[in-house]
C-alpha cells in the first residue's frame, strides 16, 4: 500500500519505518503477550502480507480458531483507490490522518452466544490504537463513518473469510515497484506468498472496489464465507454485516 494525497489539500507525509508515535498509544510493556503487536512480522507499506501473516499467528498460538474460522481479512479501498483512515503510525498528521490507496485488517468474530461479551475485534498492524480494538471503537476512531459519505472519499469493504484468504491470495509484490522497476518500499525477507492452485499474484482482484450490488443481508453474508474473494460492503453495512456472522 501506499500514501496518497486528498484533492485540494496538503500531501500526507509517510514516515517509511511506519514508526511515528501518538499520544494515543497505549504504554508499552515490558512483559510480551502472544498478542502484544511487537510478536508479530510487520513489514511496513506491506499490509495484505502482514495480515496474512497475522491471521495464521493468531490461530497457531490459540487466540482464534486453529483454521482461524473466526478470522475476516478485510480490504478497505474505494474506486478512486482514496481513503482516509486515522490513527494510523504512518502519519505525521494530527490524529494520525492518512489517505492510503488501501489498506488491510482483520477482524475477529466473537461467539454471539452470550451477547454481553460478544465483542468482534480489529486487528490493525498499522494503527496506533489498542491491539486489538473493539470493532465499534475502531469504525468510530480509524474510519470515522459519515465524514466523507457520497463523496470521492468513501470507504468501501472486501470482507473475506480467512481460511478462504490463505488459501487463495498471492502476491509477487510488482504493485511495490515503480516503472524501473525499483521498490518504492523494501520488501518483506520471506519468500512472496504463492496460492493453493499455483498462482504468483492476485492481489489487485481483492483491492479492486466499486460500490456494492444491491443484495440482501444473508447473500452478504454467504458472499463473505464462500466468495473466493469475498464480498464488498459499504461502511454503513459493515457493522451490520459483521452482526449477522456467527461461530
Amino acid at each position: 500500500m501506499s500514501r496518497v494525497s486528498m484533492a485540494n489539500e496538503t500531501e500526507v507525509e509517510i514516515d517509511r519505518e511506519g514508526d511515528v508515535s501518538n499520544p494515543t498509544r497505549p504504554p508499552s510493556s515490558s512483559s510480551v503477550s502472544p498478542v502484544d503487536a511487537a510478536t508479530f512480522t510487520h513489514t511496513p507499506f506491506y499490509c495484505e502480507e502482514n495480515v496474512y501473516l497475522l491471521c495464521k499467528k493468531l490461530a497457531s498460538v490459540g487466540v482464534a480458531d486453529p483454521t482461524g474460522l473466526d478470522l475476516f481479512v478485510v480490504f478497505i479501498s474505494n474506486e478512486g483507490s482514496k481513503i482516509p483512515l486515522w490513527y494510523q503510525k504512518a502519519s505525521q498528521m494530527e490524529e494520525g490522518l492518512v489517505v492510503w490507496d488501501y489498506h488491510v485488517i482483520c477482524i475477529q468474530v466473537k461467539s454471539k452466544g452470550n451477547k454481553s461479551s460478544a465483542v468482534d475485534l480489529v486487528w490493525d498492524l498499522d494503527s496506533t490504537l489498542p491491539f486489538p480494538l473493539p470493532l465499534d471503537q475502531y469504525i468510530h476512531k480509524a474510519i470515522r463513518p459519515l465524514s466523507f459519505e457520497n463523496s470521492m472519499y468513501r470507504r468501501l469493504f472486501r470482507v473475506v473469510h480467512a481460511p478462504v484468504f490463505l488459501r487463495f491470495f498471492a502476491s509477487d509484490r510488482s504493485h511495490m515497484k515503480d516503472a524501473s522497476g525499483n521498490w518504492t518500499a523494501p520488501p518483506p525477507t520471506y519468500d512472496p506468498i504463492t496460492a493453493e492452485d499455483g498462482r504468483t499474484h492476485n492481489l489487485s482482484e481483492y483491492m479492486k472496489m466499486h460500490s456494492p450490488p444491491d443484495v440482501s443481508l444473508k447473500d452478504m453474508v454467504d458472499s463473505a464465507y464462500t466468495n473466493k474473494y469475498g464480498v464488498v460492503v459499504s461502511e454503513a453495512v459493515l457493522k451490520e454485516l459483521f452482526s449477522q456472522i456467527h461461530v
